[in-house]
């Protein structure tokens, strides 16, 4: 079983040339700290940089949802991805925002308004990350933000509760740690090529309130077909997986149909809740950095 951080020791290893030279402008791929990565004893955060394969920005990504509520599938709410260059702390950064709505029917039944935004830099390392989470009479904030400093990545956590109640904490790891919409963004970037389904990819993950291990599982390759459309994709399919009774039972989280092409995108989501199922299929998708050679068929 691979770990993570073997892992990202491999993919660097063949993605980076073993000479460069340092180029006249900064970039995702050209900028200074992809010359520190290669020339100079590498900080953490240098050791958790990764090239940005997949996106630009000004991509944006549209969804829809589904609820399954008593055997019926019904339209439960829209969901947008939306990625832009910014400046995080006088730094060129990635603003990548996930925002999902409940319909006005669902709403009399669960009202969901989920907020979800990571700064990452342009070569994939975490910077900040918040989550505002509205699911019925529940509203909660975890935040967190990363820094890098001896070797280590930082981690102080921020999370308030329904009564508004504020909890803090503080991690320090010497392993790269990622959060759910970082961990997304640089999975986009992997090269599955030599993925055997049933590999599980472990990594820390970091939300309001801790660190902990998480698992995703390689399920292998498959053709879906759109809900509601003839169009049919190639995809790789991943497992987010839980382990409950002393980690002897896999529960599985979400499933993600993710295209086998240079994008990576996400185009469906099967979300196992406690309270029922869900799933979210892409209806849209533009400013996309590749063509979507991964459909195999569209009428």
């Amino acid at each position: 079983m691979m770990s993570f951080k073997d892992i990202i020791s491999t993919l660097r290893a063949a993605v980076l040339p073993p000479t460069a030279s340092l180029p006249p402008t900064g970039g995702a791929r050209e900028g200074l700290l992809f010359f520190l990565l290669l020339f100079l004893p590498p900080s953490l955060s240098a050791q958790c940089s990764f090239e940005n394969r997949a996106f630009l920005s000004g991509e944006n990504l549209e969804y829809r949802l589904y609820f399954n509520w008593k055997f019926i599938w019904i339209k439960a709410g829209t969901a947008t991805l939306n990625i832009d260059s910014v400046s995080y702390k006088g730094q060129p950064a990635f603003r990548c925002g996930l925002l999902t709505r409940g319909s006005k029917r669902t709403d009399r039944f669960f009202m969901m308004r989920d907020t979800l935004q990571a700064y990452i830099t342009p070569d994939l390392v975490p910077l900040y990350y918040r989550k505002g989470a509205l699911e019925g009479k529940s509203h909660n904030v975890d935040e967190a933000w990363y820094s890098y400093a001896d070797d280590k990545v930082n981690i102080r956590h921020r999370y308030v509760n329904t009564d508004g109640i504020v909890t803090t904490a503080e991690t320090t790891t010497d392993e790269c740690a990622y959060d759910m919409v970082s961990m997304m963004m640089r999975a986009r970037s992997f090269d599955p090529a030599d993925y055997k389904p049933g590999l599980k990819l472990r990594f820390p993950m970091a939300d309001g309130k801790r660190v902990k291990e998480e698992t995703l599982i390689y399920r292998g390759k498959k053709d879906f077909k759109m809900e509601n459309t003839d169009t049919t994709y190639h995809c790789l399919v991943f497992s987010f997986v839980e382990y409950v009774g002393n980690k002897q039972k896999e529960r599985e989280v979400v499933t993600f149909y993710i295209t086998d092409d240079q994008n990576h995108l996400p185009v469906r989501l099967d979300l196992f809740l406690r309270f029922g199922t869900a799933k979210a299929f892409l209806t849209s998708a533009s400013g996309l950095r590749w063509p979507q050679t991964s459909i195999v068929k569209k009428k």
